[in-house]
């Protein structure tokens, strides 16, 4: 039982470190300097003694409040964490510190060639909006996290392109922003990197697709004008019938339209000289051209 309890323990201090939340590091290697390393740290200590006040402008630092510091200690991640904002303390010759940047960065991807589902060839470019949200894993998972989450974007463009049709590139852009933010964001999470937002910009493509596309409108556009004025010609076609039946009931309203024709003509044209003949008048010659036929 004896044996089993110091090899756990032992187990449990050769874990190194712990993440435990945002900027949070713990590590469970309390005394593990060594002895070169406590030699060292007393060689410090005694030389900013030595050198004081003078040494202060070196152990003394200050970070912004949009930074935050990692601090390694001979090679190993300090315990608590990332420091800041405001000042923290470093001892020379043992700690190195990296400052890194908690605000929103925003780059373009380079336009990327992508072979569509339906393959055509389209130049599509995007925006992303991304911030380092934990420090310390930033530093310690990823060898540069800005560099990296570029890289992983262009890619992940160009394989969420390559998924969809050409005309839900074009029509569905925002869904197609969403499930490329959620894939980064899911990608960048082990990297301390959250990807706010993705936004497709421009969609190029070849001149002569472009060209074909346009065609392709315009001779959609004239189908549809010509059904337009089809259903317009029948449509007047059927109000004249109903106008013809409706004076055909009354002779009067034949001679108040003649008066109204009249009125519009005088209005426009007044040179113009309008003698109305009736048809009635006329109905004897035809009675008679008849009959001699």
């Amino acid at each position: 039982m004896e044996m089993e309890g110091s090899n756990n323990h032992k187990t449990e201090t050769r874990r190194g470190n712990t993440f435990s939340g945002p900027d949070q590091v713990t590590t469970d290697d309390g005394g593990s300097l060594g002895c070169c390393g406590y030699i060292l740290a007393a060689l410090s200590v005694c030389l900013i003694a030595i050198t004081f006040p003078v040494s202060l402008c070196l152990c003394i630092k200050v970070v912004q409040e949009y930074e935050r510091a990692v601090i390694f200690r001979l090679g190993r991640l300090l315990s608590g964490g990332a420091k800041g904002p405001g000042l923290f303390f470093i001892i020379p010759c043992m700690d190195s510190y990296t400052k890194v940047d908690l605000r929103t960065v925003s780059f373009d991807v380079p336009p990327q060639e992508v072979l569509t589902r339906d393959s055509v060839t389209v130049a599509v470019d995007a925006v992303v909006y991304y911030r380092v949200q934990n420090a310390t894993m930033s530093i310690t998972n990823v060898e540069d996290a800005n560099r990296s989450t570029r890289l992983l974007a262009a890619t992940t463009l160009r394989n969420v392109l390559g998924t969809k049709n050409l005309s839900e590139i074009l029509s569905d852009r925002e869904a197609i922003s969403h499930l490329m933010q959620s894939s980064l964001d899911e990608a960048t999470d082990p990297w301390g990197v959250k990807v706010e937002r993705v936004e497709v910009k421009d969609v190029r493509l070849p001149v002569q697709l472009q060209r074909a596309m346009a065609a392709e409108a315009e001779a959609s556009r004239e189908a549809r004008a010509k059904v337009i004025a089809a259903e317009g010609e029948q449509k007047a076609s059927r109000a004249l019938k109903e106008a013809a039946d409706v004076i055909s009931e009354s002779p009067a309203a034949l001679q108040l339209r003649y008066l109204q024709t009249l009125n519009s003509i005088s209005a426009e044209k007044n040179s113009t000289i309008i003698f109305p003949l009736p048809m009635d008048l006329l109905q004897g010659f035809i009675k008679k051209s008849s009959e001699r036929l």
